[in-house]
This record gives structure tokens, sequence and C-alpha cells, in this order.
């Protein structure tokens, strides 16, 4: 959904463009921030889009556009874009985001632009790609401040002002010592407040905050959070020091992170589907609807099992979709809160127990409460006391299995290194309706006798 600032942006560009009011759109475009028309450009046509883009004046303006371009819109709008353009605008963007963008291309594409980029730049960019794009490598920045630890806080600051001006983030300076290895931090207020003779190893922090390479990003988010710093350094396998991962990369991190469990627990796939076409959307959310297909046959076939018992008492029928709905309600809160608390470090692994039995025990109580409920309901319309004591017992099993299963599976899933994720869509779901309709019948048939 739009913004206030968003609607009026994107409906002023579109009624310009159709009076052709170029001086106008010009000023507009480079005066709106380049992230507000990343939205703008999802409702525009691709020839809508270049014209925009090429009033741009300012590479750096054009590379934040790019980069907050859908994955769709930017690979249709990179073939319109002349290589020289698209290198001069990635000259002007920091590494990381350039290994990113190149990163979203096919091999041959950020091959041929890596080749046309001067050497410098395009070495660090192809360092970078070498790292998976989840890892603290993949989005790390290599445009940091290190110093030797025996440096001065007068040469230090003398460094900042020559060096170093051009630091996306200069709050803190990294020691090292002689082979390069990360030995201590210190921010700018500490430099500041020293002696200028002050050498960093006097008054830097030796407890520094840390990630290796290869770490994946939604850990290194959580470290950031946890410790409310500004950037954390990133070492190798030798504790050298090759990048930093800044705040606004993590905010970035959970964004992603949120975005792609959301819709794996809705059974759609991880990728935005909104911008997409029919048949992309179609194609990417069919697989993820099979195993609720497959559940809905086996559970077609369950019911088949007992046709000879709801031949004989039809009204067995009417409180299938109750129980079904019941424990499927119950599983995905049980699965939610689990997946919520393994992606936000609140909950681990070596819980899984005690995180199992707690979501049980709730499960058994509101089981309980839900069960009484509905056979009451039952007793009150068909007046058979077995019916109800059957339908009571039926939503307690299926509301307590439901708790068990919604919680032990992503549980299990975190354990072998699957995203939990996953286990909340279709696979939890339809398991409980599976369920629920096999204890269902088994307790009617068993109690009523037929």
């Amino acid at each position: 959904m739009l913004n206030d600032r968003s609607r009026i942006l994107v409906d002023s560009i579109k009624r310009l463009l159709r009076r052709g009011a170029i001086s106008h759109l010009r000023k507009i475009v480079n005066k709106a921030h380049a992230a507000d028309l990343s939205v703008v450009f999802r409702f525009l046509s691709l020839s809508e889009q270049h014209k925009l883009f090429e009033m741009i004046t300012e590479p750096e303006q054009k590379g934040i556009l790019l980069s907050g371009l859908d994955e769709d819109i930017l690979l249709d709008l990179i073939e319109r874009i002349e290589l020289d353009d698209i290198v001069e605008i990635l000259e002007h963007m920091p590494n990381d985001d350039v290994a990113d963008l190149l990163g979203r291309l096919s091999e041959e594409q950020s091959n041929t632009i890596l080749e046309r980029m001067k050497k410098e730049d395009s070495e660090d960019v192809e360092d970078l790609l070498r790292y998976e794009d989840d890892t603290a490598g993949g989005i790390m920045v290599t445009d940091f401040i290190a110093l030797r630890e025996d440096t001065t806080a007068r040469e230090a600051i003398e460094s900042l002002q020559k060096e170093y001006v051009d630091v996306e983030m200069p709050f803190y300076l990294y020691a090292v010592d002689e082979y390069g290895r990360l030995v201590g931090v210190s921010s700018l207020r500490q430099l500041v407040v020293v002696k200028p003779d002050t050498p960093l190893n006097d008054f830097m922090t030796t407890d520094v905050f840390f990630v290796q390479t290869n770490m994946d990003q939604e850990e290194v988010a959580k470290i950031v959070a946890r410790y409310d710093i500004l950037a954390v350094p990133v070492v190798d396998e030798t504790h050298q020091l090759v990048g930093i991962i800044t705040v606004d990369d993590v905010i970035d991190i959970f964004r992603q992170e949120a975005t792609e469990d959301i819709l794996k627990m809705a059974g759609v796939g991880e990728e935005f589907v909104e911008t997409k076409s029919i048949l992309k959307s179609t194609r990417i959310r069919l697989p993820w609807l099979f195993a609720s297909c497959i559940g809905g046959i086996v559970a077609f076939f369950i019911i088949g099992h007992f046709e000879d018992s709801l031949s004989k008492l039809a009204y067995l029928a009417a409180f299938i979709p109750v129980i079904m709905g019941m424990g499927g309600n119950i599983g995905t809160q049980s699965s939610t809160i689990v997946v919520r608390g393994l992606a936000t470090g609140r909950l681990h692994i070596s819980d899984i127990w005690q995180v199992v039995s707690k979501e049980l025990a709730i499960g058994l109580i509101l089981g309980l409460v839900y069960g009484s409920l509905i056979g009451f309901v039952a007793q009150f319309q068909y007046s058979m006391g077995m019916l109800a004591v059957s339908v009571g017992l039926a939503v307690l099993s299926s509301m307590s299995i439901a708790a068990l299963v919604g919680s032990l599976v992503p549980m299990a899933f975190a354990r072998i290194n699957i995203d939990p994720a996953v286990a909340t869509g279709p696979f939890v779901t339809t398991a409980i309706d599976i369920i629920s309709v096999f204890f269902y019948f088994t307790i009617a048939t068993t109690f009523l006798g037929i």
C-alpha cells in the first residue's frame, strides 16, 4: 500500500508523462529521492521508466534507484541502458551495493560490466562476489577506517581528513596489528577527547564484537541489534580485518528475512509476487500448494474409509469444518510463535523439548475449553450424549496434537538446517487437517459403536 507521499508522487509523474511536460518532469525526478522513485517505477511502463531514468543527472542517484528496484524491473531496465553508462553509475556506488546489483544480473552481463570497470574497483567487487549472498562476506563494505594500533590520535585525525574522506561509516576506527589483524576499536568520540600524542592502543576497546566472513547474515543482524552498535567488523579465517557491516545493511537484512519468512509461512514461496506477471506468479505459487493438494487427497480417502459411518449418522459431517479449523488455527499459532522466536534469537533449537511441552500444555488447555464448548453445542442440537463426548474429545485431540506438531516441526527443521518458516505453510496445516479428520472419525466410531 502506498503512503500519501508516494501516491502523490506517482500521480504527479503519471500526469506529467501523459502531458509530455518534460521540463517539469526533470525537476521532479531530480528533486525526489531515488528510493521514492523506485516505488514509482512499479506503476510505469518500461519506456516510461527508461525516460525517467535518463532524466536523472547524478550518477549516485541512479545507483540508489537501481539498488531499490524489484528484480524484474531492474533486469528489463538494464537492457536499455548503455554499458558505459552502467559502468559510470556503478563506479559511484559502494562496492557492496555493486556486488549485490551484479549478483542479480546474468553471469554474462556481470562479467562484461566488470571488464569495463576500473581494475581496483572490479577487484574489490569480485572479492565480494566470492562470498555467498546471505553471508557476512557477501554484504560487507570494504571501505572502512583501519589504522595501526600504535598510531597517535593526531595521526588518526589527519588520516581521517586526508585518506578516509569518502568512507561510508566513519563512526568507528579499527586498530590492526602489523599483519592487518583486528586488535581493537575506537569511536570518534574517544579519539577527539584524548591528548593528541596518545596512541590508539592506550584508549581503544580491545573487547571487539566481530563476525567472520562465512557467518549467516541473519546471525550478523542479531549481533548488531543485541549490542546496539552502528557497524560490526568482518574478519577472515586468519582474523584479518576485511570489511564492516553497517546498521543500514542490518535493517535491510531484517526486512528481507522477515519478508521471506512471511511468504514461506503463507505458502507462496520466498519471492515478491505482487509485481510479477500472472504466469510467473502462478509458477512460483504452484509447487507450494502441492502439499495442500496431497493432504486434501489423503483426507478424502480417510473420510471415504468412514463412508458407512457417515451414511448412518450424516450429521457427523457437520462437525468436520470446526474440528479441522480449530486444529489448523492453533497449529498455525504455535508454528508462527516458534518461527518468530527462532528468527529473533529468543528461542534456540536446544530448547526444543521445553518449547514443545509448553505448546502442548497450552493446546491441551485450549482443547478442553473449546472441546467442552463445541460438545455442549452438539448435545444441545442433537441431544446425543455420546456424540457430544466424541465431538469434544475430537476437538481436544485435534488442538493438542496441532499445538504439538506446530511447535515440533519448525524446531526439527531448524535442527537439520532447513528454514523453519517452510514448516508453517502448507506442511503443518495439511498434516493437522489429516490428523484431525482421522482422530475425529476414529473417536466417533468407537464411542457411537458404528
